[in-house]
């Protein structure tokens, strides 16, 4: 059995708990402050930490963009047992796209040459759900999504792959990017010797034109598409109340109807 080498795509986002910031001039997520992991993706990182410890030895390896160098949430993971990461931090990173993260990561993951690349479904303050998707078609990887059970045997990775009816199992040939959902796994708490020993694991930091990508494929200028106005969502009405009078049922009918939903 041969030492599994399998990296992780990790979000640092701003702290959910706070109040979202706009940048007032591109509408987008202003992510100057302090960043943290994602909470959905301590659920990969956990899944990876299993699968290395299953193969009888291993790694894994943290792959994430983020501005001004913030290597905060990454710690939270090498505190859970990632061995080391590779962050991409370029200023003309700000603005990217789904499909311009896509190409950063890729030729960022390509660097560590992984049996196996995981994800979460989709990012917690970006919601797109495409890019890890984008990421394996420019890796020329197979990819599996919605994972909740991950298993890997003699160059295969097999997948339970959850539906709305229950689950698919999937297997495909490594190396392959699988998509892991929510709750699957249980997240372990960093110990205090994970967050002493996270402090020296190294992050190397690269730039856009350390990855060899030309800076106009990415950032706003590389992106396909720019948030022209943000709106507040409207307050949601009061609902109607109905006394029932004996006649609650047709009254739910008539409801029904109305919305033509019978």
């Amino acid at each position: 059995m041969h030492a599994m080498n399998v990296v992780v795509c990790v979000k640092q986002i701003p702290d959910p708990a706070a109040p979202p910031a706009l940048d007032p001039g591109t509408h987008t997520l202003d992510r100057s402050g302090k960043l943290i992991l994602d909470d959905s993706d301590a659920y990969g990182v956990e899944m990876a930490l299993q699968l290395a410890d299953a193969a009888g030895g291993g790694e894994v390896t943290l792959v994430s963009m983020a501005p001004n160098g913030e290597v905060s949430g990454l710690r939270t993971a090498l505190a859970m047992g990632a061995a080391k990461a590779i962050l991409v931090s370029d200023d003309a990173l700000a603005g990217s796209d789904a499909l311009s993260t896509a190409k950063v990561l890729a030729a960022a993951v390509r660097r560590a040459e992984p049996d196996l690349v995981l994800a979460a479904t989709e990012s917690t303050d970006g919601y797109t759900g495409t890019t890890p998707v984008q990421m394996a078609e420019l890796l020329g990887m197979p990819s599996v999504t919605f994972a909740k059970k991950v298993e890997i045997a003699d160059g295969t990775v097999k997948v339970e792959r959850q539906t709305e009816a229950g689950y698919d199992e999937v297997t495909c040939p490594l190396p392959a990017v699988v998509t892991v959902t929510a709750g699957v796994v249980e997240p372990r708490y960093p110990s205090f010797k994970g967050i002493m020993a996270a402090k020296s694991k190294p992050v190397d930091t690269l730039t856009v034109a350390d990855l060899g990508l030309d800076p106009s494929e990415v950032g706003a200028t590389g992106s396909r598409q720019e948030i022209t106005s943000v709106t507040e969502a409207e307050a949601r009405q009061a609902g109607e109340i109905v006394t029932d009078e004996g006649d609650g049922a047709e009254r739910i009918v008539q409801f029904l109807e109305q919305l033509k939903v019978i």
